[in-house]
């Protein structure tokens, strides 16, 4: 055990938050306008695009939180990463098809496609930006805190310091610095905690065996009386959360501006196809890894009970790297936990740029032209990344961290409705907007009824939910209020 966050780990910090930010502008060197600045310029490789899916998906959130869950009781949960076999296989099946044939610009943009409705498309965007503000804000927050925690650092330095160097290259380099620096972040991620993984089991007495024995006879890997098809499937199965984790992916693929962005950077659907797939293998193997890495310190512990520093399971990992990690490689960890925080956050700041220029104020003003365009994204970008800052630091200082969550999981019950349009757009060729509409109200109200008056529901159901729902009753007031009509060509998974 070494005295916790030192000198060698602070430089091991700053310089890795320098590098982000040359590389950062290194490659928002060539000026970016318009479609460009939104899109890329057509250069960008598959890979690049794959790994920054992945460092978008894995919030610091789950950094902390995914092993903190495998240390306190089992890996139910990895069967929602698991998931990625439901999501990705429909996907690439029913929608980048359409989102290649159809040279969409954004998610909410195939919405006034196919339900020929400018009125969606605002709708679309205007719930994905304020879901984004919000998520955004947490994730400056948290790993914010549990930093300050462990190195001493004020929670506001790290926040703003975290908040600008993400400003700084979404603003200047549009969404190709993004796109590269995600890039970079996400392999400092997938380095760090497979680094974590080889030192822990070098300090386990009994090294990976003893991990192995722990998840097969200890009841680490499933609980008892977790079967895959429990009794009371709708609250607790691995059935469920596996069926429901994929469910929220899929959405998340299709619906959520942050993820279809990747998917307009090309048209080729070769490309798009291996980018997802790509991502799957990544966000699998990086869940793994953050599971058995859970396991390793609860055998750890285990084995050394008077070296645990902490009792909150969230913070178990945190403190594991600031205490029981060499010099340095405390250094890297924490880069990697901050790594994880600025990806999102600078993919956050860019599509909710995008979508607010081409989504709604291209909307209602079709005569704004590409440098126009190009200095609105740019000044939105600005904004909503100081709003953050803001944000994140009005909650460090106070207790309105669960209303926060509560707003969050508001507004993600109603992302969730955002993908039930989606589907019914693809699949059914006769829905018109009124169904589409009144499937989204629907949704959200049954889900936000279950939320808080039915808790015995899972929440691992409510996409599943909300996307039959919107399909039932779209299809339904589809059929009464305009028979005959048929969605645009290239519009459907036909």
């Amino acid at each position: 055990m070494h005295e916790g966050f030192t000198w060698i780990d602070t430089v091991v910090l700053v310089l890795y938050l320098l590098g982000v930010l040359l590389a950062g502008l290194y490659f928002s060197k060539k000026e970016m306008k318009g479609k460009e600045f939104f899109k890329g310029d057509g250069t960008i490789p598959w890979w690049v695009t794959c790994v920054s899916i992945f460092a978008t998906l894995l919030s610091p959130i789950s950094f902390l939180s995914l092993p903190g869950n495998s240390y306190k009781g089992s890996w139910i949960l990895w069967w929602a990463q698991l998931g990625m076999l439901i999501a990705i296989p429909l996907t690439i099946k029913y929608f980048l098809p359409i989102y290649s044939r159809l040279e969409i610009d954004t998610a909410y943009h195939y919405l006034q496609k196919r339900f020929e409705s400018k009125n969606l498309r605002i709708l679309g965007a205007a719930m994905f930006i304020i879901y984004q503000l919000g998520r955004m804000s947490i994730i400056m927050y948290l790993p914010s805190i549990a930093l300050a925690e462990l190195t001493g650092i004020d929670v506001n330095i790290l926040i703003v310091v975290m908040g600008v160097i993400a400003i700084i290259y979404s603003y200047s380099g549009g969404l190709k610095a993004v796109l590269y620096t995600d890039f970079i972040q996400g392999m400092v991620l997938i380095f760090g905690i497979a680094l974590t993984l080889v030192v822990m089991i070098g300090d386990i007495h009994g090294g990976f065996g003893t991990i192995m024995d722990t998840l097969t006879t200890g009841h680490k890997f499933m609980f008892q009386n977790e079967v895959w098809m429990s009794p009371d499937i709708i609250s607790t199965s691995v059935f469920i959360v596996f069926i429901g984790g994929g469910l929220a992916t899929f959405a998340s693929y299709v619906s959520s501006q942050d993820i279809v962005q990747r998917f307009t950077t090309t048209t080729d659907i070769k490309q798009l196809n291996k980018m997802t797939l790509g991502n799957g293998v990544l966000s699998i193997f990086a869940a793994t890894v953050f599971y058995l890495v859970g396991t390793s310190l609860y055998v750890f512990y285990q084995q050394n009970p008077d070296l645990l520093m902490t009792s909150r399971q969230d913070l178990v990992f945190a403190s594991y790297i600031t205490y029981e990690l060499p010099a340095g490689v405390t250094g890297i960890l924490l880069a990697a936990i901050y790594a994880a925080s600025q990806s999102t956050l600078s993919t956050g700041i860019n599509s909710v740029a995008t979508s607010w220029v081409l989504d709604i104020q291209s909307v209602l003003n079709p005569d704004l032209d590409s440098r126009k365009q190009t200095r609105i994204a740019k000044l939105v970008s600005l904004g909503i990344g100081i709003l953050s800052i803001i944000v994140a630091m009005v909650m460090a200082v106070s207790d309105i961290h669960s209303a926060y969550e509560w707003f969050n999981s508001f507004i993600g019950l109603a992302l969730g409705s955002l993908a039930g349009m989606f589907v019914l757009g693809a699949f059914s060729k006769h829905a018109n907007t009124k169904g589409a509409f009144v499937g989204f109200i629907c949704s959200t109200a049954v889900v936000m009824y279950l939320k808080y008056f039915v808790p015995s529901v899972s929440f691992w159901s409510y996409t599943a939910i909300t996307i039959i729902l919107s399909l039932v009753v779209g299809t339904i007031v589809s059929r009464l209020t305009g028979k005959d009509y048929t969605a645009p060509k290239g519009t459907t998974a036909d």
